[in-house]
């Protein structure tokens, strides 16, 4: 019974809720409106607070609380986690008010809403290079701002994604070896090396920086030892500069061992000539 009781009661609020809004909808007095959205925000009811907002920066675009109401629709579409549109609102917050009360705050969120939303590595990137545009920007806007740290932070978060992005590409260069004939020479050893150094140069300080060499050093060896007489020779020393390079960085590197064993497989060829 007690159960039931309170599901009424709880209906009836809700109807009571449901008909305030309809009346709210309803009015004609635009900073009353702006008012209960305010509220409506204030509460967590989001989508009713950007309906309403949605007229309110119609109407008072131009008017001293213009700015307020448009930076209040795109925290109320961040609110619902609708990253993307949040940040076409911060975004067009900070561009008509660009030396507006919220234009800082404005240009952080209208970033991180990109960043929320940037795809899996393995997907196209567009979404995170924009972020990663719009957190540039704003630190070298607002270097003094007290988000700057935590925008770098992010900023080199993206950085990492793309670096990772970039290593999948490597490793299935790499996987795929000779099955697929390419037209010049090299084929896909060749394409692994250059995507890894790339990467490396692009993103020099990537966590990924060790597997990046990895695989340039495993590359150019499968190259060395599939090439002509004529070219093996160069080819073996290449191999051995970058067995150097690899251990210079990483003398106790995860890959070590095993670069070392095949760096010895070079020497002895190396000996044969």
């Amino acid at each position: 019974m007690k159960s039931k009781i309170a599901g009424i009661f709880l209906f009836s609020i809700l109807l009571v809720s449901c008909g305030e809004y309809n009346k709210v909808l309803k009015l004609t007095d635009i900073d009353q409106k702006f008012e209960y959205a305010k509220k409506y925000f204030d509460e967590g009811k989001f989508s009713r607070a950007a309906t309403l907002l949605e007229e309110v920066v119609q109407m008072r675009r131009a008017s001293s609380r213009g700015e307020e109401a448009l930076y209040l629709l795109a925290q109320s579409y961040y609110g619902m986690k609708d990253y993307l549109t949040a940040s076409e609102y911060f975004s067009s917050c900070y561009k008509s008010y660009p030396k507006g009360e919220y234009a800082e705050l404005a240009r952080y969120y209208s970033a991180y809403g990109l960043f929320l939303e940037s795809p899996d590595p393995r997907l196209d990137q567009t979404q995170t290079y924009k972020a990663m545009e719009q957190f540039q920007d704003f630190t070298e806007l607002y270097p003094q701002s007290e988000r700057k740290e935590e925008a770098q932070k992010v900023l080199f978060d993206l950085q990492e994604k793309l670096a990772l992005k970039e290593l999948l590409t490597v490793r299935l260069y790499y996987n795929l070896g000779n099955y697929l004939i390419y037209s010049f020479p090299g084929g896909n050893y060749l394409s692994c090396v250059i995507t890894a150094q790339n990467a490396v140069r692009l993103y020099p300080f990537t966590k990924y920086r060790e597997e990046f060499m990895y695989y340039t050093f495993k590359s150019k060896y499968e190259m060395a030892m599939q090439s002509v007489d004529e070219k093996k020779d160069f080819r073996y020393r290449d191999v051995m500069d970058e067995y150097y390079s690899y251990v210079n960085e990483y003398p106790e590197g995860k890959y070590e061992k095993e670069i070392k064993h095949l760096c010895q497989n070079v020497e002895k060829e190396l000996k044969q000539k």
